[in-house]
């Protein structure tokens, strides 16, 4: 499939991509992210799919594995602690070799995020450390919602493969 062909049916995969997200998370804002993550992944190898191929189908595979994909990623955020264990009082389940643990990830990952490029970051941080949502990022930025998505999901592959990288170390 050339690109120009995947360009024309693209618009066409992005509200299954969605809904599969959707389901799965409930939450727009992921889904949305998702899609976005999924539609490039199929844009990365759309030139070696077969024309043939049920692209639709393809398409749900790769959103429900991007999902697992994302969940996964959050899971292992949601581990590290939003305040550092010295500003506050440690918890009763976590043993002092885990807060420290957990301090040194949120260390890494900071150093990570500080070494994107200055309007990755900017983003990055407005969508995943504020919580905002990508149509408020546009607005504030004047960036397109689309521009938005795509910086983000970029930023947030390199941070986590960055993470992931450390980790496994």
């Amino acid at each position: 499939m050339t690109r120009s062909e995947f360009e024309h049916i693209a618009p066409r995969l992005r509200p299954l991509m969605v809904q599969v997200a959707l389901d799965f998370f409930g939450s727009e804002d992921d889904a949305e992210d998702v899609a976005q993550e999924a539609l490039l992944s199929l844009w990365r190898y759309c030139e070696h799919i077969q024309a043939e191929r049920n692209v639709e189908g393809l398409a749900v595979r790769v959103a429900k594995n991007c999902c697992v994909s994302w969940q996964r990623h959050h899971s292992l955020l949601d581990t590290v602690p939003d305040e550092s264990p010295s500003d506050s009082a440690p918890a009763l389940s976590h043993s002092p070799h885990d807060l420290l643990e957990a301090k040194e990830v949120q260390e890494t990952l900071h150093e990570i995020i500080a070494r994107l490029k200055p309007r990755e970051r900017e983003l990055f941080e407005m969508r995943q450390i504020e919580g905002l949502p990508p149509n408020e990022i546009a607005a504030r930025t004047g960036l397109q919602k689309a521009s938005v998505n795509v910086i983000v999901c970029c930023a947030r592959k390199k941070v986590f493969s960055e993470l992931k990288k450390i980790l496994r170390r």
